[in-house]
């Protein structure tokens, strides 16, 4: 089966097909509705480019699919990429009920809910003959219990307006997890782990025996650890103070703690993880910065081992996870009371398991590959349908 996977922006689209687990084609359009549209994509180890005119999604999928069909590659099924699914706990073959139903979590998404079902709308609406699976980023995450996702406020407002800890990165959380279990050989009902998904956006999560019991990021992707550009966990009267004696409106709060804030706004330089540690030592405020970073996820890591009564094996994705050696050397020498010993060569040349042979929690450094996993939940779903 050929698997058609779509990740849409704002004024993006990035895709793959995939064909049984092998990526055969990859690509991106962006710019879309502007002047200067740029396709670019990959296929058998060749990159091409071309400047294209794509004023609205629908002739961005149009031209994608144009150039799909004269490779000679028959789409089966496509797959979407979904941020916010609300409480809906699999992927779903899509249809206008799933559409109904999909509308009213803009709201909760507003960045990105609205050009997904937009996205969704078109394929559907163009490509009828071909079943499409929408794959949702908090899907992984419904399984967590409800003293676990419930917030401490009134219970009505609560359920009137779905408020509850949703969280993200599911799709993430949920594959590195599964290849967690394949490296270490054991059967993922059997492990307990916790992963930590950092790049410019950054979430934790444990999961118990195959689900996911808690998660960092809650009704938003702004709660939790320390990020590129938000603020993460912060006393909520913060912004009561700020909106009263900085004069900000919602709209310039909600750009501060979205766009302005976690390592951006501590270091005063970058929100890249990898700017800060060249300047950490002739500037303060960049030290700072990535040592905040590194003690509120060694937070969510020993709450996570409590909450799970122990773990198995920490995983470490996403860009800074996979790439800085500096930092899980960091996290690694704040958990030795849990008995984790990192194997510096090994987490040097950032192999799959950066522990050493004795210590008592793997420390594991994986590839996330959310595109293959999308593909895999399309094909799922569409077999099942069968």
């Amino acid at each position: 089966m050929n698997v058609f996977v779509l990740n849409v922006g704002s004024s993006s689209v990035k895709y793959s097909v995939f064909r049984h687990d092998t990526n055969i084609i990859t690509g991106e359009i962006e710019r879309i509705g502007l002047r200067g549209t740029i396709h670019s994509y990959s296929i058998d180890g060749h990159d091409k480019k071309k400047r294209i005119k794509a004023d609205n999604f629908e002739a961005a999928i149009r031209e994608i699919f144009k150039e799909i069909e004269s490779l000679s590659i028959k789409v089966d099924a496509i797959g979407h990429r979904f941020v916010h699914g609300g409480n809906i706990s699999e992927s779903q073959i899509i249809n206008k009920r799933l559409i109904s139903r999909l509308r009213p979590f803009s709201r909760l998404a507003p960045l990105h809910n609205p050009p997904e079902l937009e996205a969704i709308e078109t394929c559907h609406r163009l490509f009828r003959h071909i079943p499409q699976v929408a794959v949702f980023d908090t899907a992984f995450h419904q399984g967590i219990p409800d003293y676990a996702y419930t917030y401490a406020i009134p219970y009505r407002l609560a359920k009137k307006h779905r408020i509850r800890r949703y969280g993200f990165h599911g799709t993430s959380h949920h594959f590195v997890a599964l290849e967690a279990a394949k490296t270490l050989k054991k059967r993922i009902t059997k492990l307990k782990l916790i992963t930590c998904h950092l790049g410019n956006g950054c979430s934790v999560c444990a999961v118990k025996h195959g689900r996911s019991v808690d998660t960092s990021m809650g009704l938003t992707p702004l709660e939790g650890l320390v990020m590129g550009t938000r603020c993460g966990d912060i006393d909520p009267a913060i912004i009561f103070f700020l909106m009263q004696h900085e004069n900000l409106c919602f709209t310039r709060i909600n750009d501060l703690l979205n766009k302005k804030s976690g390592l951006l706004g501590v270091s005063g330089i970058s929100s890249d993880f990898k700017d800060l540690l060249r300047a950490r030592k002739d500037n303060e405020r960049a030290r700072l910065a990535i040592e905040m970073f590194v003690y509120r996820l060694v937070k969510y890591i020993g709450a996570y081992n409590a909450a799970m009564d122990g773990v198995d094996a920490i995983v470490f994705t996403g860009g800074i996870g996979e790439r800085s050696a500096y930092l899980r050397s960091k996290v690694a020498e704040s958990l030795s009371y849990l008995g984790v010993k990192i194997n510096k060569t090994a987490n040097r040349r950032h192999k799959t398991i950066v522990s050493k042979a004795n210590s008592k929690v793997e420390l594991l450094c994986l590839e996330t590959n959310e595109e293959l996993m999308i593909a895999r939940e399309t094909e799922k779903a569409v077999s099942l349908r069968v």
